[in-house]
């Protein structure tokens, strides 16, 4: 039988993964809806603008580009396999801390996110689009927000608390 701080716990995480994943799905389903692809709608000049373009990538355009039949079905794999790698990681410690919980949780919100995308449509939405005059980082989406907002979130909690990560305890 599980305790109510445990029990409580996996509900704050599937709330939190849910909120991310409805998050990230919504603002991809409105720029579909509102942007034209390849479109662009500027918000802070010489800084921020929404676009809409399909990464075919992985995380912020990396290998989008790839000529590879294969690129497609192995960023596939890999999505699955890193969501797996995170559901295993929030198990081995959603005992541990509500900190550990929202960054793993935040994490698999957003890889959730992008797994969808990719099994629907063979790439990714991504619309928010940070530059300086005409230096852009690669365009992202919520989804990658969340993965990197929960993995800094993690790799503070692992610096300052080492002990924590990957603990020996684990739910019953």
């Amino acid at each position: 039988m599980t305790s109510p701080k445990v029990r409580n716990a996996y509900i704050a995480s599937a709330l939190t993964t849910l909120l991310a994943v409805g998050l990230d799905q919504l603002t991809k389903y409105l720029v579909v809806l509102k942007i034209p692809f390849h479109g662009e709608i500027p918000v802070i000049p010489h800084f921020f603008n929404l676009v809409f373009i399909r990464n075919k990538g992985a995380a912020f355009g990396f290998l989008s580009g790839s000529q590879h039949g294969f690129a497609p079905t192995l960023f596939l794999v890999l999505t699955i396999l890193a969501t797996s790698f995170v559901v295993y990681l929030l198990y081995r410690n959603i005992r541990e801390s509500w900190s550990i919980t929202l960054s793993i949780s935040l994490i698999l919100g957003g890889a959730v996110g992008n797994l969808i995308d990719r099994v629907r449509s063979g790439s990714v939405v991504d619309f928010l689009d940070l530059y300086v005059k005409t230096t852009h980082w690669p365009s992202f989406n919520l989804a990658d927000s969340f993965i990197t907002v929960g993995g800094i979130l993690l790799l503070a909690k692992l610096l300052f608390t080492p002990r924590i990560f990957l603990g020996s305890s684990a739910p019953k």
